[in-house]
C-alpha cells in the first residue's frame, strides 16, 4: 500500500497551472511523493571536522525543505568509516557511530517540519576522498589526475566487505533519525563510480573485469541496504549515464546504461541522471553549457529502465525539467546549484513569482569552496550558509530612517538599494547611464553563457522596485546634486576607473578602452592586444577571437585568470586555446608603437608584437564624490568595485553588508 506522508494542495496556486508536470505526485517505491521537485545532497562543509551536525547546517537544510513544498529535500551525504578515508570535505556529516544519530535526526525533523519528505545520502569518496588522511581508497591503485587529491591504495577483499557492511550501519543510522529516502551516490568520481569506471577499476578478481564485474561491489551494496529500507522507505542511486572519461578509456555510454540495467536488477527504486567526473575535460555544469544539454541522457536512461528517472545538471528554470516530464523523457527535477542560489525558488515558481528567483550564475564557487576546504558560499546569494544567524537572514528594520543616497546602478549599488528600502529607509539611486546593470552590461556580452550573469540584474532592479527604491537614471551626481538633496547616508557603488594613463603611447587614437568596445562604441583592427590577463581582459579577448580577430593577450600576473574561480578558470583557458588568443603571462607593454607593442618579459626580454589596436581592461578603485561627502560631513560606504575592483559576487556581497549596516 503506497504511503502519503505530506498531504499537498497545489490546484489554487498559478504555479501549478503554468507547470502541471512539476507539481503532480509520483510514486517511488511505496512513497507517494506529492510533487517532482527534490533539493539534491550538496555537500556545505558546515559541519564540526569531526562530523557533528552544526546548528548552520540545520537551518541550511530546513530552508531548502521550505523551498521544496512538499518535494524532497536531500541532506548532504554522509562518510561512514572510522577511519575517515571516506571522507571528501572537511565539514562533511558523519554516520560511522551512533554518537551521529541525534544531529542527523535534527536534519530529518527540521525537514519534517517544512512538511517535505526527508532524504538521506550514502556516500563514500573514494579516490576525492581522505580529505584528513594521507591515503584514499579505490579500486585499484591508478594515479590521480588532479594534484590536490591523495594517492589511491588499492582495497583488499576484506576492506570491500568492511566498506559494503559501513554502508549498511550508515543507513541503519539514517533510518534511525528518521530518513524517509535512502540514496547511494555513485557519481563524479566517488568510490562506487571508481568500482564501475574501467579508468579506475583495473582488477582482475570477481570485482573487476566486465562491466558486471565492476558492478559486484554496488550490487552488493544496494542489495544489503534494500534488506534493511524494507518496502517502507524507497532507495535510489546516483549514477553516470556519461563518463566523459573517453581520454583515459572510461565507460562507453552503452557499458553505463548496463550499469543502470543491473541497478533496477538489484533493487533500487529509482536511478539519479548524472554526467562527467571531477577529472572529466569536458565541461558538464557551468554556464557554456546551454541549459537543458543533458536531457538526452535522462531520455536514454528511460529508454533502458522502469524506475522513475531524476535530472539535475543544467536545468536551473522549470520550463525545462516541466516540458522534459510532459514529454516521459524525465520524471523528476532535481535542484543543487539553483537552490543553493535561491532555497525558496520550487516555491516562488508555484506560487507564480518567477521575478523573485535569484537565478544561479553557474560560476561554481560553492565548488571551488569546498575543495579549498572552506564553508560554502554563493557567488550571488550572501545569505547561503547564513540562515541560521537571524541578524544576517533575516535583518530588521531600521532604528532610525534615513535619506539614502546610492550612487551607480550596478550590482553592488541595486543589491544595498533594495535591502536597506526593505529595512523601512528612503532609497534614492542614481545611474548616470539611462540603464541599470553597471559594468555587468558589458561583461554580459562576453561569450560562453555570461549572458546569464544579467540575470542578477533582472533580479535586483524588481526587488527594489517591491522595496520602494526611487531611481533616478541618466543622472550624474556632483556636488551640487548632493547638497541639494542632504541625504543622511551616501553609498558610493560608482564602479572601477579604466584608466588610460599617458605615455608610452596611450594616447594614441588605436588604444581604447575595454568597455567601449563591449558596448560597440570602439571599433578594432583585425589584430588586437588586450592589456591586462584578468576576468576584463579574458571577456574581451573572447568576444573579439570568436569575431575572427587575432588577439594577443598581455597581463602582469604570472598565469591568465588569477580573478577567476578556479572551478571555472579551466574552461577559460582551453577557449583562449580554441581561439587561437596567444597569452603572454608575467609580462607588461613597454611602449605602443605604430602597428606594433613591445612586450617585456619579467626577466627583461622585449618581444615585438603586430597589432592593430591596444584594448585597456587594468581597473582601478573609484575615489570620485568621496572628499565631497566627507567635506559634507555625510555617512559614506564606499562598496563593490568602487572600493577594491574584484567580481560580480564581491558586489553583490558588499551590498547586502552594507544594505543590513544602515
Amino acid at each position: 500500500m503506497a504511503k502519503l506522508l505530506f498531504d499537498w494542495d497545489y490546484s489554487s496556486y498559478p504555479g501549478a497551472k503554468k507547470y502541471p508536470h512539476l507539481f503532480k505526485p509520483i510514486q517511488i517505491g511505496n512513497l507517494i511523493i506529492p510533487n517532482r521537485i527534490k533539493y539534491a545532497a550538496t555537500e556545505d562543509n558546515l559541519n564540526t571536522r569531526e562530523g557533528f551536525i552544526t546548528d548552520a547546517d540545520v537551518a541550511y537544510i530546513r530552508q531548502r525543505a521550505k523551498g521544496v513544498v512538499g518535494g524532497i529535500c536531500t541532506m548532504q551525504g554522509v562518510y561512514m568509516d572510522r577511519n575517515r578515508q571516506g571522507q571528501g570535505y572537511v565539514g562533511q556529516a558523519a554516520a560511522w557511530d551512533d554518537k551521529f544519530i541525534p544531529g542527523l535526526r535534527r536534519l530529518a525533523e527540521a525537514i519534517h517540519a517544512e512538511r517535505a519528505v526527508a532524504g538521506y545520502q550514502l556516500m563514500h569518496c573514494g579516490r576525492v576522498g581522505a580529505v584528513e588522511v594521507q591515503y584514499c581508497q579505490g579500486p585499484s591503485a591508478v594515479p590521480q589526475r588532479l594534484r590536490i587529491f591523495r594517492p589511491v591504495q588499492e582495497m583488499t577483499k576484506q576492506d570491500i566487505k568492511q566498506c559494503v557492511k559501513e554502508h549498511v550501519e550508515a543507513a541503519r543510522r539514517g533510518l534511525e533519525a528518521g530518513f524517509d529516502i535512502m540514496e547511494i551516490s555513485g557519481i563524479v568520481g566517488y568510490l562506487i563510480s571508481n568500482f564501475i569506471s574501467s579508468y579506475t577499476n583495473r582488477r582482475t578478481d570477481e570485482y573487476g573485469g566486465d562491466i558486471r564485474g565492476r558492478m559486484r561491489f554496488v550490487v552488493e551494496i544496494i542489495q544489503e541496504v534494500k534488506k534493511l529500507c524494507g518496502k517502507d522507505v524507497p532507495l535510489g542511486i546516483r549514477l553516470c549515464a556519461e563518463e566523459l572519461l573517453d581520454d583515459v578509456r572510461g565507460n562507453s555510454p552503452e557499458e553505463s546504461m548496463e550499469t543502470y540495467k543491473i541497478a533496477e536488477e538489484a533493487g533500487v527504486d529509482y536511478i539519479s541522471v548524472t554526467a562527467g567526473w571531477q577529472e572529466s575535460i569536458v565541461p558538464v555544469i557551468s554556464r557554456d553549457v546551454p541549459m537543458g544539454s543533458w536531457i538526452h541522457l535522462a531520455k536514454r536512461a528511460k529508454e533502458h529502465v522502469k524506475v522513475p528517472i531524476q535530472m539535475a545538471y543544467r536545468l536551473f528554470k522549470p520550463d525545462l525539467p516541466n516540458q522534459a516530464i510532459g514529454d516521459g523523457h524525465l520524471d523528476m527535477w532535481e535542484m543543487c546549484r539553483p537552490m543553493i542560489a535561491d532555497p525558496l525558488m520550487p516555491k516562488k515558481v508555484l506560487e507564480g513569482r518567477e521575478e523573485d528567483i535569484r537565478h544561479c550564475v553557474a560560476c561554481n564557487l560553492c565548488l571551488a569552496r569546498l575543495f579549498r576546504d572552506a564553508p560554502m558560499t554563493c557567488y550571488i546569494n550572501p545569505v547561503c550558509a547564513h540562515e541560521s544567524d537571524p541578524k544576517y537572514a533575516d535583518p530588521e528594520p531600521a532604528e532610525e530612517k534615513k535619506k539614502i543616497m546610492i550612487v551607480g546602478g550596478g550590482p553592488a549599488g541595486l543589491e544595498c538599494a533594495y535591502v536597506a528600502a526593505r529595512r523601512g529607509h528612503e532609497v534614492h539611486l542614481y545611474e548616470k547611464r539611462n540603464e541599470l546593470g553597471g559594468t555587468l552590461i558589458e561583461a554580459s556580452k562576453a561569450p560562453y553563457g555570461d549572458d546569464e550573469l544579467f540575470n542578477c540584474i533582472r533580479y535586483q532592479k524588481t526587488q527594489c522596485e517591491k522595496a520602494g527604491v526611487t531611481f533616478h537614471l541618466g543622472t550624474e551626481v556632483t556636488e551640487e546634486v548632493i547638497k541639494e538633496e542632504l541625504p543622511d547616508s551616501v553609498v558610493l557603488a560608482t564602479g572601477p576607473i579604466y584608466s588610460k594613463p599617458k605615455g608610452i603611447g596611450l594616447d594614441r587614437a588605436n588604444v581604447v578602452n575595454v568597455l567601449d568596445v563591449l558596448s560597440g562604441k570602439a571599433k578594432v583592427g583585425d589584430k588586437v592586444v588586450v592589456w591586462g590577463n584578468r576576468k576584463p581582459g579574458i571577456g574581451v579577448a573572447l568576444y573579439l577571437a570568436k569575431q575572427g580577430k587575432k588577439v594577443t593577450i598581455v597581463g602582469k600576473d604570472k598565469s591568465a585568470g588569477f580573478d577567476v574561480n578556479p572551478s571555472f578558470k579551466w574552461r577559460y583557458m582551453i577557449y583562449l586555446r580554441q581561439n587561437g588568443v596567444t597569452a603572454y603571462n608575467d609580462c607588461d607593454i613597454e611602449e605602443i608603437k605604430e602597428g606594433e607593442v613591445m612586450v617585456k618579459t619579467y626577466d627583461g626580454y622585449r618581444i615585438p608584437v603586430k597589432c592593430d589596436s591596444v584594448v585597456m581592461t587594468e581597473r582601478e578603485a573609484n575615489p570620485g564624490l568621496k572628499e565631497v561627502v566627507q567635506r559634507e560631513g555625510i555617512e559614506l560606504f564606499v562598496i563593490g568595485d568602487a572600493l577594491v575592483p574584484r567580481n560580480l559576487s564581491s558586489a553583490v556581497h558588499d551590498g547586502y553588508r552594507i544594505g543590513i549596516r544602515i
